[in-house]
């Protein structure tokens, strides 16, 4: 199955096989990401290469040590990509990387806007799921067809990250994610990293296990995680080692970038300028979605193309008055009906790629 617009492998066998097929099925866009995430390390952050790749030599024994299946798939993309196990680790836990030092310095923590709209809000039909991804622009992104033991997992993700980040399995089981800062964010802290806890949502059989892989354990770093199956949907906002879960008002969830209540949590979040982003595309794409009596897949995909607060809207574009490393930019729009198992998505700003339909059947 191919999804038009970006490239797609199918991924099969043991871990380390599952890896090896990705480094090869996507070498030109992991060399690549590895480049411009050491670059915009660097560039943005101020970060050397030495020390990204110390820290993510920390990070690969940990994994190895804890995340076995997980550090295989790197091991297996570094081998197919011919990219350093360090540098391809780095890559995989980037988000730790990068967002504790969003933390550390003030900076803004980038921009996505997820939503779920229930059964009883589309007018009986199936649950609508997915978001606006927001990151750098040059990024090179894929979907991959994941066979996981008895479990088909379909997904969108960075090349070089060894699972998806949103998407969907054969079990009705969905993923969208938002990123979150707060006080208690370390680089180095304990606990699971994101990308490796996308992975164990993704593989879970059923709503409860998804939502206990969302809020179980340590974190190094805050995240929000909206799960759904079926007729339930709930977003988990967790920091280090406690978590939060939002449930769907008058049939719709939507969370952006920041913790709808940080004192349920005890924490900080240092939002900077982020901060009007954020509340701004959690209340418009609420509001776009609250007015409608029946919302129909058409209807989701008006609301993200919304450019209220442009160019800091819900359809994201880079702000042409920050520095060039600081830009952010909606790079993909995804919106699944976990009813009818159909995704439509746009491989990057909704209001300039148009959706594609894949029937996953």
């Amino acid at each position: 199955m191919e999804f038009p617009g970006l490239p797609t492998v199918r991924l099969a066998g043991s871990p380390t096989e599952i890896g090896l097929q990705h480094g090869i099925g996507l070498r030109r866009q992991v060399r690549h990401n590895a480049d411009l995430c050491l670059t915009r390390m660097r560039e943005e952050l101020g970060l050397a290469g030495a020390t990204v790749l110390r820290r993510a030599r920390l990070w690969w024994e940990r994994l190895r040590a804890d995340e076995a299946a997980y550090a295989a798939m790197v091991r297996g993309i570094a081998r197919g990509a011919g990219v350093p196990i360090s540098v391809v680790t780095a890559l995989n836990v980037r988000y730790e990387l990068m967002y504790s030092e969003y933390v550390r310095q003030g900076l803004a923590a980038t921009a996505c806007t997820s939503f779920a709209v229930l059964p009883e809000k589309t007018g009986g039909g199936g649950m609508l799921f997915g978001e606006n991804w927001d990151w750098i622009p040059e990024v090179d992104t894929a979907w991959l067809s994941l066979a996981w033991g008895e479990l088909r997992i379909w997904g969108f993700t960075e090349a070089g990250i060894a699972g998806p980040k949103i998407g969907l399995n054969s079990e009705g089981v969905a993923l969208a994610v938002n990123g979150l800062v707060s006080d208690v964010d370390r680089w180095d802290g304990p606990g699971r990293p994101f990308h490796v806890r996308c992975l164990g949502i993704l593989t879970a059989t059923g709503f409860e296990q998804a939502v206990d892989a969302a809020r179980d354990g340590l974190s190094p770093c805050s995240a929000c995680f909206l799960v759904g199956q079926g007729e339930r949907a709930v977003a988990v906002e967790r920091v280090l080692d406690r978590a939060q879960n939002w449930e769907p008002e008058m049939g719709v969830l939507v969370h952006a970038n920041h913790f709808l209540d940080p004192d349920r949590l005890g924490i900080v979040q240092p939002l900077a300028e982020e901060r009007e982003s954020t509340y701004l595309r959690q209340s418009r794409l609420r509001t776009l979605l609250d007015v409608r009596r029946s919302v129909a897949v058409e209807d989701v995909q008006e609301a993200l193309r919304d450019h209220e607060g442009h160019p800091s809207s819900v359809c994201r574009h880079p702000d042409p008055a920050l520095p060039h490393h600081a830009r952010y930019a909606t790079r993909a729009s995804v919106v699944m009906d976990l009813h009818a198992r159909r995704v439509q998505y746009a491989a990057g700003p909704p209001c300039m790629d148009p959706y594609v339909e894949i029937d996953l059947g």
